[in-house]
């Protein structure tokens, strides 16, 4: 049983977290593009919804997320836990969602919080490479191809995308820092969140967080 929230910025590896954690813990990895992308291609309501304001370019309304992931932790699966990442966003989102819990007779078990700083994100991020053929990812830093410019895998072509230039990377922590840093305090004042050193080693970090939610 594990009800959890990741957080952290973008490029901070909560993507390589939640794959671990979801193996172990065995609940389902709830992210709100999946979420969004499942309703529109089953075209119900709520996806419907969400497609009108996704195809006109607007962000969709802090209401409507909530009422689509709420509706998702409602749903069988999601009985002995579940992982929310990417969500709440903002503190609109995080008093909604304490509000279904509350009345679903449930509470989060635990908010984990990747801390990277900036500099470091942008150098992550501004580093990766992705291959035009399989998708397989590189970092030019970290991870690098064999060849430059050469998937190892299929022998694709990599190219960088157009959100993990330097400029946009710092214009989306930016962004993170606006809207979803101040949740960090938020749940800091419940008494839920854990911080983690998101720069160590994958291996280490998952071990600390196991180690929390004990």
């Amino acid at each position: 049983m594990l009800r959890a929230v990741l957080l952290g910025p973008p490029g901070a590896g909560k993507g390589t977290q939640a794959v671990k954690l979801v193996d172990k813990y065995q609940v389902p990895h709830i992210s709100t593009g999946d979420i969004f992308r499942k309703n529109i291609s089953e075209g119900t309501e709520l996806g419907v919804k969400a497609k009108s304001y996704i195809d006109a370019g607007k962000l969709v309304p802090d209401e409507l997320t909530c009422e689509i992931v709420t509706s998702r932790l409602l749903e069988d699966d999601c009985a002995n836990g579940f992982l929310l990442d990417g969500f709440p966003r903002t503190i609109f989102q995080a008093d909604k969602l304490d509000q279904f819990l509350k009345e679903n007779g449930m509470k989060l078990d635990i908010v984990i919080n990747l801390s990277v700083p900036s500099e470091q994100i942008i150098s992550r991020l501004s580093g990766r490479r992705i291959c035009r053929s399989c998708g397989a990812s590189y970092n030019i830093v970290t991870i690098p191809p064999k060849k430059e410019g050469v998937c190892d895998r299929c022998g694709g072509e990599l190219y960088q995308r157009k959100d993990d230039a330097p400029e946009t990377v710092a214009s989306r922590l930016k962004t993170y820092d606006e809207q979803t840093a101040p949740l960090v305090d938020y749940y800091k004042n419940t008494g839920v969140l854990a911080d983690f050193d998101g720069t160590k080693d994958a291996e280490a970090i998952f071990g600390d967080i196991v180690q929390t939610i004990g």
